[in-house]
């Protein structure tokens, strides 16, 4: 949609050009979340995009997703030798819901700060214990895991003038084996539940639930759980909530089903 109190939009060519960012003015990459309801409250953008990030580098450590990243890009990011999570990759990119022009615009980083319960990039960073990187007005930064940085529904812990400048996954998280599964109430609405189960070459095992609740939920094991003891831990989670795309109970009940797939899958 228009935004109609967009009077400067300002292109970014360093990291001093974002001192203009205040609670009037903000971050634009894809825009995809931005232009997609009213923003009576802003005045002007700071475009990310001409910074010209590298959308995808891989180090030692694991994989370093530029906040600019888009969900096209990330989609056709080639298998690794060891990444074992790397169909994990697509299958997220998947469970975004919007055509092929929103893929070729929407960034990984745009779909973290919007922090809607169903943003699919949450679910593959959290999955993989992502931390991101924020850039603080004052020359700072500081890094924190993505499930301390999503909040609540639509609210995370970004400030007026911060900026999310990237997201690392571990080599650790990349090299394990993840089982994936995603329900809706329609075939192409938005997701009612997201869950991903990591088991590493530990032996230790994760389960990240997302979509159902309002911020995303970690269940940690030193070894794959038996399949009581996930069901009463997946049932005991309270962050449950209730909407258009599914009401708490159901997604709590499709959660206890889910978790105990990706359970026997992992086993």
């Amino acid at each position: 949609m228009d935004l109609n109190t967009i009077t400067d939009v300002r292109l970014a060519r360093s990291r001093a050009d974002l001192v203009a960012l205040c609670t009037t003015v903000v971050p634009l990459a894809g825009g995809s979340a931005l232009f997609g309801e009213p923003q009576n409250h802003l005045e002007g953008f700071v475009d990310l995009m001409t910074l010209e990030w590298p959308a995808l580098t891989v180090t030692p450590d694991g994989l370093d997703i530029a906040a600019t990243c888009t969900i096209a890009e990330l989609s056709r990011f080639p298998a690794q030798p060891g990444w074992l999570a790397h169909p994990a990759f697509f299958q997220c990119c998947t469970a975004l819901f919007g055509s092929f022009k929103v893929w070729n615009v929407a960034t990984v980083g745009g779909n973290l700060c919007a922090s809607l319960p169903a943003g699919p990039m949450t679910s593959l960073t959290a999955a993989l214990d992502g931390e991101v990187l924020i850039w603080s007005p004052d020359g700072s930064e500081r890094r924190m895991p993505v499930t301390s940085f999503i909040t609540g529904n639509t609210t995370n812990i970004l400030t007026p003038g911060e900026v999310l400048r990237s997201i690392h996954l571990p080599l650790r998280a990349l090299e394990a084996r993840v089982g994936y599964r995603k329900i809706a109430l329609s075939p192409l609405g938005r997701s009612g539940a997201v869950l991903l189960g990591r088991l590493e070459r530990s032996g230790a095992f994760v389960l990240t639930v997302t979509a159902a609740t309002v911020k995303p939920v970690q269940l940690s094991y030193d070894a794959l759980p038996d399949a009581d003891t996930l069901r009463a831990d997946v049932e005991r989670l309270d962050e449950w909530f209730t909407d258009a795309h599914g009401a708490a109970d159901w997604r709590r009940a499709v959660s206890c089903v889910l978790a105990d797939e990706i359970r026997e899958e992992l086993a």
